[in-house]
């Protein structure tokens, strides 16, 4: 029997990039947790530079999925059917880092994602294809199973994005981040 994915994430609030780009977030995050979150590099090469560990991906699920829970990001729907959704716990030294969950095109995950166990980032540029990657919204997010796998309490900082490849959405990935980032990044919001 193929592992259930879990449900996605609770937002607890959620803001559209757009809205980020014309307000300031510089009293919403510190310099170094906007450039994680708001900026358009690889998480996963952020978390190796960071902690100078490899990256290393723990499958939870890759599984057909209706993308009709009220929790999905809004541009899921651009993708075309049937969807495949990934869910993956990324560790550096055992240590949970980072959740992530991501849709596909059951084709297109099935070209792209050759070695799962890798880090889409990895597998994606492997070919040295032409990727353009944009943020579409950044929130805070709760779920029990985050507790449970971050060893610490939420809420955690998330944000969105689309992989876009000649013109067309490739894949959307929701990334949840842990606060031991915090260890390296410092604290996530001023004042704290």
């Amino acid at each position: 029997m193929a592992p259930t994915a879990w449900a996605s994430p609770l937002p607890l609030w959620e803001i559209p990039f757009a809205a980020l780009a014309d307000a300031s977030t510089s009293n919403l995050l510190t310099g170094p947790w906007r450039l994680l979150l708001l900026g358009d590099g690889s998480p996963t090469r952020h978390l190796e530079l960071l902690t100078g560990a490899a990256v290393e991906v723990e499958l939870i699920a890759m599984a057909p999925d209706a993308a009709d829970d009220a929790r999905v990001p809004a541009e899921v729907a651009a993708l075309d059917a049937p969807l495949l959704r990934r869910q993956v716990w990324l560790r550096c030294d055992g240590l949970a880092l980072a959740w992530a969950e991501s849709w596909w095109n059951r084709d297109e995950a099935q070209k792209s994602l050759r070695e799962r166990q890798l880090p889409i980032w990895r597998s994606l540029s492997a070919d040295r294809a032409e990727l353009f990657r944009e943020v579409d919204g950044l929130a805070q997010v709760s779920a029990p199973w985050l507790d449970q796998g971050f060893g610490q309490p939420g809420p955690y900082w998330s944000r969105h994005y689309r992989f876009f490849r000649s013109g067309r959405p490739l894949t959307v990935i929701r990334e949840v981040f842990s606060p031991s980032l915090e260890r390296w990044l410092g604290p996530s919001r001023l004042g704290c």
